[in-house]
C-alpha cells in the first residue's frame, strides 16, 4: 500500500455527485449551491463523476455515458465552463471540502482527441480499428498500456488538474491499468501537490479471473494498493449483496471482511458503501426499510472510508441512468439526519484509534471498535429479527447514538433494535470476537 497514506483516511466520508442529474439544470452552479448542505452532513470529499466532454460516436442513450470521454483536458459544456468549475472548487475549499474527480484511463470515446491524434495508443483489431476489450462497453475503446508516451500524456493531465485545484482522483477500473503507471503518476503528482487522495475502483473477483483467462491485464487488490490510498470493496461486493437479500449469507460475508485483515497491508483502507452509480439503491436492494438502514449503519461503522451517493439522503429507490437526463428525486431529505450521525461517528476517537471486531453474525450482526480510552459497540438488525440478543456489554442504560433513544442491557441481553443501535462503552478487555475463532481455527487431532 502507498506508504504515505494517512491513518485518518479510514474515517473519510465521501459524497458522489453526478452533475447531470444532481440539480434542475444539470450544471456546476446547481451543485455549488448545494455544497453547504452536503458539507453539513459531515462530508469530507466531494467526488465528481467524469466532468469531461462525452463522445458522440457509438454513445449509449441520447446523452451518452460520462465514462465515454472525448477529451481529458476539457470540461463537458453541458456542465458549464472551466471558470465555473474553478469557482465551484474555491467554494468547496472555503467550506472545508476537498474535491475529487473521476479519472478514466482504461478507455476513451470512439471519437476522442487521443484516437484521432494517436491511434497507435489503442487496442486494435486485425484491420487496425480501435476496439474495447470488454464487449459490454461498446461505447468506448481501450487504451493500450504500457506506453511511455501515453503515460506521460496522462500524467501531464493529472498534474494540470491538481494545479487547477483538484484534491483527489477516483480512478475508474484501476485494476486493469498497470500499477507501475499508477505508482509513477502518484509520485509525479505529489511533486506538484502533496497529499492528493487516490481512490481505486478495484474490480469484482469474477472480472479479474475472466480477463486473466483471456490474456488481459487484471491486478489484484493487493497489487493495486501499492499505488492507492483507498480501494473499493468490490472483491467481496457480490457476497455482500447476497447477504443483504438473504441473511443466511451473512456469515459468509463477515468471514470475507475478516479475511481482508490478513491479505492487505496493515494500513489498508477500503471504501464502503451500500449504493453507487453502478449498483441498485439500498432502498431497492434490501428486503425492508429497516434492513436498509441497518446495512447503511454497518457499512459506515465498518473499517474504512464511507461513501454516500447523491440521493441516498432522500431514501431514493431509483438509480439515475448513466445515459439520459434522469434527475434525483430529492424530496425533503428524510435520511439526512441519519447519515449525518453516521458521518459524525466516523470521527469518533474509538473508530479512529481503536481496533475493529465482529462478534456475532447469526442472530444479529454485532461489531465493536475498542481503544484504550473507550469503545463503540453496534448491533445491526440486518435480518429483521424480533426479540432479544446476548451482547457483550455491562448491564446498564446506554444512549443510541443514531437516535438518542435509551438502550437497556440486563443480564447481558438487550432488545434487538428495529434497524441499528450504536453506543459508547468503556473498554471491554475480554471481548469475545468471531475474529478469534476465524484466525485461530485448527484442524482437530485424530
Amino acid at each position: 500500500m502507498a506508504t504515505d497514506t494517512p491513518a485518518s483516511y479510514r474515517s473519510l466520508v465521501i459524497y458522489e455527485i453526478y452533475v447531470r442529474n444532481h440539480g434542475p439544470n444539470g450544471n456546476f452552479a446547481d451543485v455549488e449551491v448545494d455544497l453547504p448542505r452536503i458539507r453539513s452532513m459531515g462530508v469530507d470529499v466531494a467526488w465528481f463523476m467524469p466532468i469531461h466532454p462525452i463522445g458522440q460516436v457509438e454513445r449509449k442513450g441520447s446523452r451518452g455515458s460520462p465514462y465515454s470521454i472525448a477529451d481529458y483536458r476539457e470540461i463537458n459544456p453541458e456542465y458549464g465552463t472551466k471558470a465555473d468549475f474553478k469557482h465551484l472548487i474555491e467554494t468547496a475549499h472555503g467550506l472545508g471540502l476537498k474535491v475529487m474527480i473521476d479519472v478514466v484511463y482504461n478507455h476513451t470515446a470512439h471519437d476522442s482527441t487521443l484516437v484521432k491524434q494517436h491511434p497507435d495508443w489503442f487496442h486494435q483489431d486485425a484491420e487496425g480499428h480501435a476496439v474495447t476489450t470488454v464487449p459490454d462497453w461498446a461505447d468506448v475503446i481501450d487504451l493500450r498500456h504500457p506506453n511511455t508516451e501515453l503515460s506521460d500524456y496522462l500524467i501531464d493531465c493529472l498534474k494540470d488538474w491538481v494545479e487547477f485545484g483538484v484534491d483527489g482522483f477516483r480512478c475508474d477500473v484501476a485494476s486493469v491499468v498497470p500499477v507501475d503507471f499508477w505508482v509513477k503518476a502518484r509520485g509525479e503528482v505529489a511533486r506538484v501537490k502533496p497529499g492528493v487522495i487516490w481512490l481505486a475502483e478495484s474490480v469484482h473477483a469474477e472480472f479479474i479471473v475472466g480477463r486473466r483467462r483471456n490474456g488481459l491485464l487484471a491486478q489484484s487488490d493487493s497489487e493495486v494498493f501499492q499505488a492507492f490510498d483507498l480501494e473499493y470493496d468490490y472483491e467481496i461486493w457480490p457476497v455482500w449483496q447476497a447477504a443483504v437479500v438473504n441473511s443466511a449469507q451473512l456469515a459468509r460475508y463477515t468471514d470475507l471482511v475478516k479475511f481482508q485483515e490478513v491479505i492487505y497491508p496493515a494500513n489498508y483502507v477500503k471504501m464502503h458503501c451500500v449504493e453507487n452509480h453502478d449498483n441498485p439503491r439500498i432502498m431497492r436492494l434490501a428486503p425492508s426499510y429497516s434492513q436498509a438502514l441497518a446495512w447503511t449503519a454497518f457499512q459506515a461503522f465498518n473499517k474504512g472510508a464511507f461513501l454516500i451517493y447523491g440521493g441516498q439522503e432522500s431514501g431514493a429507490k431509483h438509480t439515475p441512468s448513466l445515459f439520459e437526463i434522469d434527475k434525483v428525486e430529492w424530496g425533503s431529505y428524510p435520511l439526512q439526519p441519519f447519515l449525518t450521525r453516521l458521518a459524525k461517528l466516523k470521527k469518533d476517537p474509538a473508530l479512529q484509534n481503536g481496533n475493529f471486531y465482529i462478534m456475532e453474525n447469526k442472530q444479529s450482526l454485532q461489531a465493536a471498535w475498542m481503544a484504550e480510552a473507550g469503545g463503540l459497540y453496534g448491533i445491526f438488525n440486518t435480518g429483521k429479527i424480533d426479540g432479544e440478543a446476548a451482547v457483550q456489554l455491562p448491564d446498564g442504560t446506554y444512549s443510541n447514538l443514531l437516535d438518542d433513544q435509551p438502550v437497556m442491557v440486563k443480564d447481558g441481553r438487550m432488545a434487538i433494535p428495529q434497524s441499528a443501535a450504536i453506543v459508547h462503552c468503556a473498554p471491554i478487555k475480554d471481548l469475545k470476537a468471531l475474529q478469534s475463532d476465524f484466525y485461530e481455527f485448527r484442524v482437530a487431532p485424530e
